[in-house]
Parts: C-alpha cells; structure tokens; sequence
C-alpha cells in the first residue's frame, strides 16, 4: 500500500508541475513579449476547459476507457501541443498561439478528475486523500521554483518546461495502477451530466445566494491569477516565478488549519472571511504599489491561502452538505461550472480589458527595468538565493513613479468590486441547514472538498 501511496503522490506532483511551470507568469511572459492583448483568451482557455472537462468525462472517459490510459494520452496530446505554442508566441501569431492554449486545457482538465478517480479507487481509506493531493501542491511550487530560479518567469520557455513534464507524466500515467472506467456498462443520463436536478437546490435562497456571490467575487479573484506576476515584475521582483509559490505553501498551512477554524466559524464567516482576504489582498498591492513596498506585495500573496481555503474548500464543503446524497455530485459540478468555469472565464476577459486600458505603461517599464539589469551568469544554486529579492528598479524615476501610480489605480478596482460583494454576501446570506455551525467537521469531509478543486 505504501508503494501504491507513492506513485499517486508523484502523480499529483507531476500533474500540478504541469500547470504551475507555465500558468501561474504566463501573464508576464505575455506583457514581455508584446502579446498582452492575447491575455484574456490565454487564460480564458482554463476555464472554457473547466467548463467542457465533465462532459468528456461524462460521455467517454468514464465509460470506455480505464482511467490511467485516458490521462496518459491526453497528457501526451497537450505536452506536444503545450511544446508547439513557443514557436509560434515568439513570432507574435498570438491567435495560433491561444487556440494551443485552449487545446491543451481541454486535454489537461480531465485529467483532475481522472487522477482523482485514480487516487479514490486504489486507497482504502479516502481520508489519506490530502496527504497524496498535497503533493499536487508541492509540484506547483516545485515548478515556480525551478523557472524562477532559471530565470525564466517572463519567458516563454516556461511552456517548454510545461509542456515537456506533460510529456513526462504521460508517460508516468501508463505506469499507474489500472483503474477500471467507473460508469462502464450504465446508460448515459443527460440531466445529471447536464446537472438538470441541482438546479432545484437554487430555490433554496441562502444557496442562491451562495452561487450569484460566488460567480461574481470570481471576477476580481482572476485578477490575480492572469495580472500578478506583470505587477511583480513592474515592482522589481527578481525571481516572480518563485515569490508567487509563497501562496501555495500558505495554501498548505491553511489546509490543515480548516477543520480547527470550521469549528470556531461555521459556514458563513469561513467563506466571508476568504472573500475580506481578497480584499485585503488587492488593498496591500494597491497601497504597496507607489513606493514598492516589499513586505506588502509578499503579504498579499502570501494570503493565497485563506483567500483559497477559505473561500473555494469551504464552498465545496457547504455545497455538500445542503444538497442530497443523490444529486451531491450534480451540485459540486454546478459550482465549478459557476464559479471556475462562468466566473473566471469572464473575469480573466475584465481582468486584461481594464489593464490594458489603464496600466499604459507596463511594457516601457517591463522594457527598462529588463535593460537595466546585467547579463548575469549564476548557477543554479546561486539563483536559488535570489528567489524572493525585490530590487529597486533603476529606471527613469518618473515613469517607474508614473506606472506604478497607474497599477495602484488598478487594483483599487478588484478590491472595491470584491468588498461590495462581501457586503452583499453578509447582508443576504443565512443558512441554518448547515450542521457545520455545530462544529461537526471532519477528515472525511475536508477531503471531499479537495477532491473538487480545480486551482492550486
């Protein structure tokens, strides 16, 4: 069983290092390369995916195939696809480059839910889930860690790197232990892949509730997903890549630390406190933009985890407790499908919209800043040391004062929409169906709801 636990363990470390290599500075290698204006639908592709995934896992992964050979060969397709978007991002045909994109996601998004299935049918307790799903994590950080030590947070070598470990896990994937398709032989049902039954949960008015601040408080949250490493880079983050991986270790902490709170909290004031963390968070990059202030742009990255935890897991936990054990399933998609699917996909469009209409001056400053530094030649211990530093950009103090003025502007805008959605969500939401108000949390139900995250 011990082996067993160590080959999911790689597995989620592998699949989430796929991701994170690239994902989390694409924002930056895109504004550094004179493609900003293909932001939106570079990103969007995540979403889009997020939003057709189930309906492949419905209709085919599920019922034909075993599950480690369906994520092997679609690892596979999207690494060749991820490899071939460098060629044509660096001859600035943004268009192919996106529709890469988009094909690469629609073959990565399954497999979140494939190693889930994998993980679930070969552990005999699912309560050692977030100790395999943790690794998933650590590969993302894993991965920061690497392209911002090589220096390669605003370069597109980062889809290299992401879609060669594509490569790699696919192959993993063929050597994984055989997961039989799980609806293998059962009859398609439309209206719980089309999840027409977990519709009827949105006349309960809390839950409503629930959903509408959830879809839209996913508009301000891609803000930092698709814009913060363009604003590290503008503030003088040496290694961006790797400064952003301090949100995922404060994700891991706060994990474990949400059954204790759940106890103290209870429902509302979990997911209401994740949503003030956004707010806090764009306030610090807001207040923190002008003069550079280090310790300000660290902590509002480093809130990644209370803004996640608090928010996404404990929705999912909610989500499963109101809705019945027949349509839970049904209920758990229908929130992805509003919030990472909806939401973000129109957030990432608002999200590039208004920076590219209000921090006119990224490129020159991205430009000077990248001018001013010298061709260094560091080894890879060396680097590792420079991960976190933030120097002070040696450019022309006027449009380094200029810009950064500019990026205060833009993220008063996230946290402004982020705190009135938190007003309405503390006015209007009430549910007493939930027995998490009562303390009664577990192992069990913390696992369930990692199971259902898309995002790291």
């Amino acid at each position: 069983m011990q082996s067993v636990t160590s080959r999911l363990s790689v597995m989620m470390f592998l699949q989430f290092f796929v991701w994170g290599a690239w994902f989390a500075t694409l924002g930056l290698a895109l504004g550094s390369n004179g493609l900003a204006e293909f932001g939106a639908g570079s990103f969007g592709s995540a979403p889009l995916a997020a939003i057709l995934a189930p309906l492949f896992l419905g209709l085919v992964a599920d019922r034909f195939f075993a599950s480690e050979r369906v994520m092997g060969v679609l690892f596979l397709i999207g690494g060749v696809l991820l490899c071939l978007a460098p060629g044509y991002a660096e001859a600035g045909n943004g268009r192919v480059m996106v529709w890469l994109f988009i094909g690469h996601m629609l073959c990565y998004m399954p497999t979140l839910g494939l190693s889930n299935t994998i993980a679930f049918s070969n552990i005999p307790d699912q309560n050692d889930f977030p100790r395999i799903r943790v690794w998933g994590t650590i590969g993302w950080i894993a991965a920061g860690l690497f392209v911002g030590a090589m220096g390669w947070s605003a370069s597109f070598k980062i889809l290299w790197v992401g879609g060669l470990s594509s490569i790699v896990m696919g192959i993993y994937s063929f050597t994984l232990p055989h997961t039989p398709p799980p609806a293998r032989g059962k009859a398609v049902n439309l209206r719980t892949l089309l999840m027409f039954d977990a519709l009827s949960l949105l006349a309960h008015p809390p839950f409503l509730v629930f959903i509408v601040c959830s879809t839209l408080i996913c508009i301000p949250l891609a803000y930092y997903y698709g814009i913060t490493s363009m604003f590290l880079g503008n503030a003088g983050f040496v290694a961006t890549a790797s400064s952003m991986t301090i949100g995922q270790m404060s994700e891991i902490v706060f994990m474990l630390l949400i059954p204790f709170f759940f106890r103290r909290l209870g429902v509302k004031n979990m997911i209401l406190i994740g949503m003030l963390a956004w707010v806090a968070r764009y306030a610090l990059f807001a207040v923190g933009a002008p003069d550079q202030v280090a310790w300000m742009l660290f902590l509002g990255i480093a809130l990644h985890g209370i803004c996640y935890d608090f928010f996404f897991v404990t929705g999912f936990m909610y989500t499963d407790k109101v809705a019945d054990a027949s349509i839970r399933g049904q209920a758990q998609g229908m929130l992805v499908f509003f919030t990472q699917g909806i939401g973000m996909y129109f957030g990432y469009w608002v999200a590039f919209w208004h920076h590219n209409k209000t921090v006119t001056q990224f490129g020159a400053l991205n430009e000077a800043i990248a001018a001013s530094r010298p061709e260094e030649s560091l080894g890879f211990l060396q680097s590792l040391t420079r991960m976190f530093s933030v120097e002070s950009p040696n450019v022309d103090p006027e449009l380094l004062s200029a810009t950064m003025d500019q990026w205060r502007a833009f993220w008063m805008v996230p946290a402004a929409m982020a705190s009135i959605i938190a007003v309405i969500f503390l006015v209007a939401f009430w549910d007493k169906m939930s027995n998490y108000d009562n303390g009664e949390v577990t192992e069990a139900d913390v696992a369930e709801a990692i199971e259902r995250e898309p995002l790291a």
